[in-house]
C-alpha cells in the first residue's frame, strides 16, 4: 500500500510516499527565512506560502518516488493541532487528490505522527515504551501502549518547551527559531546561573516553562552586563533538565525500560 501524505499544520510544507512502512520520499520546504524577521510564524503569511508551493512539493515527491498518482493508494494530510489556515491548504489539497483519484482519504494527529515516526528509524521498536514529546508549542510525555493506543501522562500547562527557547532568544536578541540560536549561544558560554525547572515534585509529569521565560527577563533587567552566551547555555541547561528529569521519571514510574523521543 502506498500513501502520499501531506504536512502544513506550521511553517513548513512537507510531502512523503511511504509504502508498507519504507520511505519512498521525503520532500520538505521550510519558511523559516520568512519567518525569522518577525520572531516567530506569522499564520497568515504561513497559510500563503503553503498555497504557493504545495503543488511544486506533492510533484517532486512523486518524482523522487517514480510514481504517478495513479499509482497511490492512500492520501492523508495532517488534521491538527496547528494554525487553522495551514492546516487547511493541506487538508483541502490531499482531500482534493482523494476525490479526483476515488481513493481513501485519512485526516492525522500531527502529534501521533512525530510518534510513529520513530517506527521508520527504528522498526523493531514494539510498544509499550515511553514517548518524550517536544514539538514546537507542544510538550508532553505519552506512553504508547499498544500500535493503535496512546496514553497522555504529562503535558504543559502553559508555554512548551519550543515556545520558551523562541521567547528566550528574542530576550537575548539571537534571531529565529531560538533552539538552534540558543544552542548554538550556549556553545560559547556555561551554566552559571539557576533558572527555575517548575512542577518538581514526585509523581507530578507536567511541565511549565512560561515561569522560566519570566526569570530570565527579570535576570537580564537586573543584570543586563551577563554574558548571553552564559545566560543562553544556563536557560537551556533548566529547560532540557526538566525534560530529561520529567521523561525518565515518568519511565520509572510506570515500569518503561525505553523512552522515544519524538518532535
Amino acid at each position: 500500500m502506498k500513501v502520499l501524505a501531506l504536512e502544513s499544520s506550521c511553517d513548513e510544507t512537507a510531502v512523503a510516499i511511504i509504502e508498507d512502512g519504507h520511505l519512498l520520499s521525503s520532500v520538505v520546504s521550510s519558511q523559516i527565512d520568512i519567518h525569522s524577521r518577525f520572531g516567530g510564524v506569522v499564520p497568515e503569511i504561513a497559510a500563503r506560502n503553503h498555497l504557493e508551493i504545495i503543488d511544486k512539493i506533492v510533484g517532486s515527491s512523486l518524482e523522487e518516488a517514480h510514481l504517478t498518482l495513479d499509482d497511490i493508494d492512500v492520501f492523508a494530510s495532517t488534521m491538527g493541532p496547528g494554525l487553522v489556515g495551514s492546516l487547511l491548504v493541506g487538508l483541502s489539497f490531499a482531500k482534493a487528490l482523494a476525490l479526483s483519484t476515488n481513493r481513501p482519504f485519512i485526516g492525522i494527529n500531527h502529534l501521533y505522527g512525530h510518534v510513529y515516526a520513530n517506527f521508520l528509524k527504528y522498526p523493531f521498536l514494539r510498544p509499550p515504551f515511553m514517548v518524550l514529546l517536544v514539538s514546537g508549542g507542544h510538550t508532553e510525555i505519552l506512553v504508547l501502549r499498544d500500535w493503535d493506543r496512546i496514553e497522555l501522562i504529562g503535558k504543559t500547562r502553559d508555554d512548551a518547551a519550543g515556545e520558551a527557547f523562541d521567547k528566550i532568544a528574542r530576550l537575548l536578541e539571537l534571531g529565529y527559531p531560538g533552539g538552534p540560536a540558543i544552542q548554538e549561544a550556549a556553545k560559547k558560554g556555561k551554566v552559571l546561573y539557576h533558572f527555575p525547572r517548575p512542577l518538581q515534585e514526585k509523581g507530578n509529569f507536567d511541565f511549565s516553562f512560561s515561569g522560566l521565560k519570566t526569570s530570565v527577563l527579570y535576570f537580564l533587567r537586573k543584570n543586563p552586563s551577563a554574558s548571553v552566551y552564559d545566560v543562553a547555555a544556563s536557560a537551556q541547561e533548566a529547560i532540557v533538565d526538566s525534560l530529561v528529569t520529567k521523561a525518565f521519571d515518568a519511565a520509572g514510574d510506570s515500569g518503561l525500560k525505553e523512552i522515544a523521543f519524538a518532535g
